[in-house]
């Protein structure tokens, strides 16, 4: 407990010098973009698979169901609330922090045990900004970027499941998703993204900076970065959740 808590202390001061170096210049707009694309393409194959997946699962577990209602036209709508609403922004951040909160823990972990990073403080270089900020910045971009990737594939993958035993025109099936979609559908699954890629650079980022014992800490290191920011982004989700059902009617 007495580990968990300074841990929990350790990372709210982490965090609290990430918002102050954020607004202090320089700014590293070259380096910000440069991991946006890494990142972002590094989990691409993986999202797209899963994402491709649960679409069409999803559509072909509602099809028997509904159709003893004779309900088997709101499939669509089903799907693309309950996607948009909460499987795609919380699968995306999950593969996530499986790709790139490992990636991000290791990779800082590895320069923390080279001495890599003290080398950069005796340059003069501001380590903080160069190898946090910039990490940080980018999963917070990258993330909500790649979970409205994650949602459009995922209604992809219904609208074949659903050619599969029917037919419908793309035309129709979207315009059936979004018959009955509202902007407070959509607004809470941006925010969450922003916060999930928030999480997973911010804690990536901590326990690469915090690694110790060698090769040996940089494993644990990305091992821990992914189990404490996929623990962070239930617990995000649940407040998420709360909030917006107390905030919107």
């Amino acid at each position: 407990m007495k580990k968990f808590l300074t841990d929990v202390a350790d990372l709210f001061i982490f965090t609290a010098n990430f918002f102050v170096k954020f607004f202090r210049p320089p700014y590293e707009i070259s380096e910000i973009s440069r991991h946006i694309l890494v990142l972002g393409l590094n989990s691409l194959f993986l999202i797209s698979t899963s994402a491709l997946i649960i679409g069409m699962v999803m559509s072909i577990q509602l099809t028997p169901t509904l159709e003893q209602f004779g309900a088997e036209t709101l499939i669509p709508n089903m799907v693309a609330i309950s996607i948009i609403r909460e499987i795609g922004p919380v699968l995306t951040a999950l593969v996530c922090a499986g790709k790139l909160g490992s990636a991000i823990g290791a990779e800082i972990g590895s320069m923390k045990v080279s001495e890599q990073i003290d080398a950069m403080a005796v340059t003069g270089v501001d380590h903080y900004s160069f190898l946090v900020v910039t990490r940080v910045v980018a999963t917070t971009v990258a993330v909500p970027i790649l979970t409205i990737y994650s949602v459009a594939i995922s209604l992809l993958g219904s609208f074949i499941a659903i050619n599969l035993t029917s037919s419908i025109s793309l035309n129709l099936f979207f315009s059936r998703a979004f018959e009955y979609m509202h902007l407070y559908d959509v607004i809470p699954s941006i925010f969450k993204s922003l916060l999930f890629g928030f999480t997973i650079g911010i804690v990536g980022c901590f326990y690469g900076y915090n690694t110790t014992k060698g090769t040996a800490g940089v494993g644990k290191a990305a091992h821990t970065s992914v189990v404490s920011a996929s623990l962070l982004i239930f617990f995000i989700d649940m407040l998420a959740a709360e909030i917006s059902h107390l905030i919107i009617p």
